[in-house]
């Protein structure tokens, strides 16, 4: 069965949430742990976990995602900004606890003008900090468009970086469609040759999840703009090659296209309709 969700909101509880996931036919779920651009968390509610963690259970729901804000920047110039991350991720994996086996996706951040091995050694020197031997959440990195000073555009650059943790089992990769063709990867013509050259560098068993996103920009762009599926440069029948492909397939897909819960059922439907068991 195709596991395919979307990002939903958590501001009304994880209970409202779920029940979202199950009025649209999802079946995994991705929502931000705090306010995307701000810091604060609203506190677990054990009552309302366990509400959620039971209707999950009965509609088979899947492979919780959680996003960490974008104002989280592990690699920024300002150490406040660092120390800022460090505390909000730090926090976040406590959290996440309560949902035992999750994943906990962020984007790597950007090096504003230190230069990408700089920046790199602060990403490494912030999970080394964080990562716990005993935690049960994968941590994931983000595949970036490259804009401005991003890292993550390339292959390489999440190789070094997940090389260079000592818990790097913890660590995995979230590869979004959008990103990866705004930065170069032609996943429209050559499919199949990107998948052998993230398996050749970083390797398909760190790949957990990926985000299906259609792009409003071209290939190489690194602009990074979400369309939805089949209105944008990657198109339908690429994306209908992508949860298809046998490599894929079977790795939980996560929609983040510019849509309202009406409009992410009706993608939801249209990816399983086109979905080969």
């Amino acid at each position: 069965m195709l596991k395919i969700g979307c990002h939903l909101s958590v501001s009304k509880g994880f209970f409202e949430m779920g029940k979202q996931a199950v009025q649209i036919n999802a079946n995994t779920i991705q929502f931000f742990t705090r306010n995307p651009r701000g810091g604060a968390a609203k506190q677990i509610d054990e009552e309302d976990v366990e509400k959620f963690l039971k209707l999950a259970e009965e509609n088979k729901i899947e492979t919780l995602l959680a996003h960490a804000p974008y104002t989280l920047n592990a690699c920024a110039a300002d150490e406040s900004i660092r120390e800022f991350a460090r505390d909000v991720m730090k926090d976040d994996l406590k959290r996440m606890e309560y949902f035992k086996g999750s994943l906990y996706n962020f984007h790597p951040g950007s090096h504003v003008k230190q230069g990408v091995d700089v920046g790199i050694e602060y990403i490494v020197e912030m999970l080394n900090e964080i990562l716990k031997e005993e935690q049960s959440t994968t941590v994931l990195l983000e595949t970036m468009a490259g804009k401005g000073t991003e890292i993550g555009r390339t292959f390489e650059e999440i190789k070094t970086i997940i090389d260079k943790v000592k818990l790097n089992s913890h660590l995995g990769v979230c590869l979004d469609t959008c990103h990866i063709f705004d930065g170069g990867y032609d996943i429209v013509n050559n499919l199949d040759g990107v998948i052998d050259e993230f398996d050749k560098i970083i390797g398909l068993d760190r790949l957990k999840a990926i985000h299906l996103n259609d792009s409003l920009n071209t290939l190489d762009s690194h602009k990074d703009r979400h369309a939805k599926i089949g209105e944008g440069n990657i198109g339908l029948e690429s994306i209908e090659r992508i949860i298809n492909n046998p490599r894929l397939k079977n790795l939980p897909f996560f929609l983040e296209t510019p849509n309202d819960l009406e409009g992410y059922a009706k993608e939801i439907k249209l990816l399983r309709d086109l979905y080969k068991e």
